[in-house]
This record gives C-alpha cells, structure tokens and sequence, in this order.
C-alpha cells in the first residue's frame, strides 16, 4: 500500500517560471485582469487541503472561452503550467501550482448560455455555482440536485466528478453532464457531447473529461441534466443510540429499495459541533439527515417505512421538516459540518478522507475507522453520504504539531486499506489531486494508472495542464 502525500513529500517538479515576453502578452490582452499582486496570487493557491505550495506566478480573469484559448495558447508556447480556479473549495490540492504558472480564474465566466426547460437541460459557462444555477432556474419549476456542500462551481464539479448529498437518488456529475465544452492543451476549442439523452458516437469524451481535475483540458461550459421540483419534499433528522444503529438503518433503506433522495450521517462529535456554530439544539448522538422527495402520497409512504426501520434500530427524536424555512434549518447542520469541525480545534487544519464501500460493507468500513480513530486521540468528526457508502473522516491536526499530522496520514492509510479491501474505493468524489495519488496506484494497478499516464501525454505532451495531479508526472 501506498502511502499519502505529506507535505514535505510533495512531488519534486521543476519550477517552469513565466517568461517576461509572455507575462507582457498576457498583460497587454487582460490588462487590470491580469494580476501578479502576492495577495492574489497567494488567495489562488490556496484550497482546503493541508499542503502549504508557492502560489502561481499570475492570475488571469477569463470572461469567455476564447479569452481561456488564448490564455493557453501562450502557455503552450511557453512551455508554461495551466491551472484551473473555481471557488477554490477543493480538498485535495488540485488548485495548488506545484510547477508555477498561470491560474486561470473562471468565476467571471459565471452566464447561463442556454436553458431548455421543455428539454430538461441547461448550458452554463464554468464559473456558475450551483446555487446561482437553482435560484436563475426556479421559475422553470426545474432544479440542479448535484449538492456537495461548498457552494462550488459547477466547472470545479465537474472536474472533480463531485456528487454529494443528492447522490443517493440523482447520481454523481458523471451522470448528469451531457456535453462540454473544453479548451485542450494546444489551445483549441473542442465541443464533446450533445443535448441528447444518449449517443454511440465514438469514445466518450465528455466522460473522458469530467473527473479530469484539469489535467487533460480546462472545461468552459458545461451541458447538465436538469430535473422537476418534486411536488412534495419532506427532511428529517432522527438520532440514535450508535454510528452502527444509524448505519444499519441506512442500509436497510436503501436494501429494500426506498427512493429516498438524501441520506446523510452525523457523529456525535459533527452534531456538536454545529450545535455550537450555528446555536442549533440538536440531539448530540449519531444522527441521520433524510430527505424524501415525490408526490404527496409516495413521500407519506416512504417516512412510515423509514420510521418503522428506524424505531427497529432505537432511532428516535424524530424531527420533520416540510416547509423550504425548516428543511433550511436542519440542512445548515450538514452544509457547515466542515467549518464547524474547524472551529471544534481553533488553528487546526483537516485531513479529510473520502473512501466509499459497497453498502453492504459500510457498517464494516465505519465500524473499524471509528474504533482506530478513537484510540488514537486524535480530535475528528465524521459526516458521509451513507446512502450511497461514502463517509468523510476529518482529522484534525495542529500544523505546529508534525506528529498529529502523521497520525493523522497514518490512519488515513489504514482507512484506505479497508476500504480497497471490501472492493470501495479511496475517493468517492474529492478526486485524487495531490493527496491520494499513492492510493490511485494500489485501487486501480500499476497498467490502468499507465494507461491514465498514456492519454495524459497524447493530449498534453508538454504537462502543461494542471501537471503534478493524479500522478506526477
């Protein structure tokens, strides 16, 4: 088994500094948007993950995808790193410009381009986030169900192959994108996918590129399924005696085929944590938070299964929600989980962990991480999407603290193992980025990682996109 990445374990990439010929051609084509202040510089590479990498060399604000073009044209002929910028809530230093370079900011890219809403699809440039995306497209009746907490944007989604709390019911960004398009490494403008519910039209590059994490092209708009606002929606919070009574619920839900739409696990430690950070009063206790979407009747019909299941498993404190103001409210808890788990260890920072398991083995996989975690006495909370099998345990270590961040690294580890060995995965939608480039090469083998590396330098020869991510080189 291979182990993460610390931070003094970086891959040991060569700096490709900015020429001065193509700094003066960016800054004559972008003008004030174009930026090497260190302020800036620093604010783009920076991300949620606890590595500690120089910022890129400049800062380009793209407003459209030829602005994007010719941004990468240059890089092209200078030889010089690509990086993509989003929101910047990525936890695996996928931002992070481990050679230098030029980030490309995308978040002024952020115009719905077209909506069918007789259709079901909409095409949006890659700076929307999925909150502007629901709230532009309410009036449709329609929404965007791919939630993964941060309100990230919808081309960091899909570069990451992100899913999230809806993920149970609605898929991942991999079912849900139709078509993009995507400026490749020489700095052409290529258009992948169509509006259609399906195609057979030679290989998949829309799959191709989504979950790419910028390393084989930046995307700059982004074709997405949308669905119905469900004619009734009811949440719920329910707490219960044991992670393993709450675990063992959710797989009974999800066995006897259930549609339930969210299904969302707190610890005990996560749940007082937002209590705190958001002057909630939940129940302190490992808790599920459900959601259930449908007509009137079919919602009626899957709470009485689910609290049957639930009252067999000691759940109880049952707290329901049906109005959009209180289904607000009990969502807050999952949505600031992270950052109310930083506050839980002032001057911390998190390595988080992102394995996903069979449903089946969940109980196994959570189980055994909970007891490992708890003898270490590390601080952490865990939270995780269990319906569909990914949990997040976020141990959290004091920078100042070296010994903290390799137990920390070490239990991730050992987490990675189980998981790999109960046929899961080591990321279930953070991406590999600059962490979990060790573990890519134990789940999927030394001839698929080569085979990544063989498509990799066909449509990027010169490492130009994003280098140093999902493997080093």
């Amino acid at each position: 088994m291979n182990a993460p990445l610390p931070a003094q374990l970086l891959p040991k990439l060569e700096p490709r500094p900015v020429p001065p010929a193509m700094l003066d051609a960016l800054k004559e084509r972008f003008g004030a948007r174009c930026s090497t202040a260190l302020a800036v510089r620093e604010q783009h590479g920076r991300d949620e993950s606890p590595f500690d990498v120089p910022p890129p060399e400049v800062v380009v604000y793209c407003e459209s995808t030829d602005e994007v073009a010719a941004v990468v044209k240059l890089a092209d002929q200078y030889a010089v790193p690509v990086i993509p910028y989003g929101a910047g809530s990525s936890l695996e230093g996928h931002l992070l410009a481990v050679q230098g370079g030029v980030s490309i900011d995308v978040n002024r890219m952020n115009k719905l381009v077209a909506l069918h809403a007789e259709d079901l699809t909409v095409t949006v440039q890659a700076g929307v986030t999925r909150s502007q995306l629901n709230n532009e497209i309410r009036h449709t009746g329609l929404f965007f169900p791919i939630d993964p907490g941060a309100d990230a944007s919808i081309g960091g989604m899909s570069a990451t192959r992100a899913s999230g709390t809806n993920a149970v019911r609605y898929g991942t960004m991999r079912e849900n994108v139709l078509g993009l398009t995507v400026v490749t490494a020489n700095g052409e403008v290529v258009h992948t996918g169509t509006r259609a519910k399906k195609s057979s039209a030679g290989y998949d590059l829309t799959r191709l590129m989504v979950g790419s994490e910028g390393t084989l092209g930046v995307m700059t708009e982004i074709t997405l399924r949308l669905y119905p606002q469900p004619e009734a929606i009811s949440a719920a919070v329910c707490s219960f005696p044991s992670i393993a009574a709450a675990v063992n619920t959710t797989m009974q839900i999800i066995q006897m085929g259930v549609p339930i739409a969210r299904c969302e696990l707190l610890d005990t430690n996560a749940v007082r944590a937002v209590n705190r950070h958001d002057k909630l009063s939940l129940r302190e206790g490992a808790m599920l938070l459900m959601e259930f979407h449908g007509t009137e009747a079919s919602v009626a019909e899957q709470i009485a299964t689910v609290e049957q299941i639930a009252g067999e498993q000691g759940g109880e404190a049952f707290e329901w929600a049906s109005t959009p103001e209180e289904r607000t409210r009990l969502w807050t808890a999952r949505h600031h989980a992270y950052f109310a788990g930083l506050q839980m260890k002032p001057g911390c920072r998190t390595v988080t962990t992102d394995t996903c398991v069979p449903i089946s083995r969940l109980a196994d996989c959570l189980l055994d991480t909970v007891a490992e975690v708890d003898a270490s006495g590390l601080a952490y909370y865990i939270v995780g999407h269990v319906g569909d099998g990914n949990f997040h345990v976020a141990y959290l270590v004091d920078p100042a603290i070296p010994t903290e961040r390799e137990t920390a690294e070490q239990l991730n580890l050992q987490l990675v193992q189980r998981a790999l060995s109960l046929d899961g995965t080591c990321t279930g939608e953070h991406g590999i980025g600059l962490h979990k480039m060790g573990f890519l090469l134990d789940e999927a083998g030394a001839g698929a990682v080569e085979m990544m590396r063989t498509i990799k330098h066909a449509l990027d020869p010169k490492n130009i996109m994003n280098p140093g991510k999902i493997f080093s080189a």
